[in-house]
């Protein structure tokens, strides 16, 4: 039993769905949990301990901390390479399931990630599904990490970050545990025309609208 509703966020990298999250839930009054960073950590942990990320990895998951949570080198390329190595795990996945589920008990929440409104909250009161091209996704994520447009390398770099995301992309939807997919209910929102207001005006319409209607 719930004690508030919970809204899934999900969607591939730099399309905005944390931005979106963060913001939504401060909107409805709702904690937030950026559950991609739990796999990051996981990840991280695994390089620490000079692991081949594609290994088994659970024991990494199950011994994760708060403070694991809260490093400072969790955005980097090499980290979310690994993260999504020890995500395509199902024991990985299946030791966090209970850490997201738990964080959502008390008071519901705003959760996003990639499987949430699929795997961890197939009853979720409110689904969104948060997308963008890799180019516009490659763009922001190079201006995110303090990229110059205007650079000479700049064309070539923004290549490589589109290439990146799209195995990223590619990866996340072919696992075999848990892939990334819209979920049937998700409402769909594509951001590459959009800001972040915008984004967060439309979601709040739909969850305000689905919330709503959950109580009539």
């Amino acid at each position: 039993m719930r004690g508030g509703p919970v809204i899934a966020v999900d969607g591939p990298a730099a399309a905005g769905k944390g931005t979106l999250a963060r913001r939504l839930a401060e909107a409805l009054g709702l904690p937030y949990l950026d559950t991609g960073l739990l796999y990051r950590a996981v990840g991280r942990l695994a390089l620490d301990a000079g692991q081949d990320p594609a290994q088994p990895a659970e024991k990494f998951a199950q011994a994760l901390t708060p403070a694991d949570m809260q490093r400072k080198d969790l955005r980097t390329p090499d980290v979310a390479l690994a993260a999504s190595k020890v995500a395509a795990q199902p024991a990985v996945r299946a030791a966090l399931v209970d850490t997201q589920r738990r964080f959502a008990a008390e008071q519901g929440a705003v959760l996003d990630g990639r499987d949430i409104g699929t795997a961890i909250f197939p009853d979720a009161d409110v689904k969104l599904f948060i997308t963008a091209s890799p180019a516009t996704r490659a763009l922001r994520r190079f201006l995110q990490n303090g990229g110059d447009a205007t650079a000479a390398d700049a064309q070539t770099l923004l290549r490589d970050m589109e290439e990146a995301l799209s195995a990223r992309d590619r990866a996340d939807a072919s696992r075999d545990s848990a892939p990334m997919c819209v979920a049937d209910d998700a409402h769909v929102i594509e951001t590459d025309t959009l800001d972040a207001q915008a984004v967060l005006a439309e979601a709040l319409r739909f969850a305000r609208e689905r919330l709503v209607a959950s109580r009539a």
